[in-house]
């Protein structure tokens, strides 16, 4: 049914993300699914299908449309999952997703368009500290999916 009515990403990690939830042992639960709902300005984590926490998001600065090649400042919509992490980010703890996926690619493609790459889960570049989590600032990414670092 959300397929239907509103854009999202998928995201399926790849790795462990921790959250802040705890398991009655106390350990943190570990996020297995990622689910971005660009229409709400939302992320998602949920593991074994219960979600563990909610996110307000920034995505990319264009227009709201998926992403089709690069430049075009959109958030990627589809399937994609986590591959690793950018250690030479200048935002906070950047996570690489997998896009371009294949039918990405096939689609630029047959545009004759580059599709673009390097999109991010991240947090706040430097000096950003002042953004509150949950507070509403126009979209500004160049296609990631930024949150504060908190």
């Amino acid at each position: 049914m959300l397929r239907n009515v509103q854009r999202f990403v998928f995201l399926a990690a790849s790795f462990a993300v921790c959250t802040h939830a705890q398991t009655t042992a106390g350990h943190p639960v570990q996020a297995d699914r990622i689910v971005v709902v660009k229409s709400m300005h939302t992320m998602t984590l949920y593991a074994r299908g219960k979600e563990l926490k909610v996110y307000h998001v920034w995505l990319g600065r264009g227009p709201g449309k998926a992403k089709q090649q690069q430049g075009d400042n959109e958030t990627p919509e589809g399937n994609y999952t986590i591959i690793g992490r950018n250690p030479h980010s200048t935002a906070y703890l950047s996570l690489r997703i997998s896009y371009p996926n294949t039918a990405d690619r096939e689609r630029a493609r047959k545009l004759g368009v580059d599709p673009g790459g390097d999109i991010m889960i991240h947090g706040l570049p430097p000096g950003n500290d002042w953004v509150k989590p949950g507070q509403q600032l126009a979209d500004w990414t160049f296609g990631c999916i930024a949150l504060t670092n908190t």
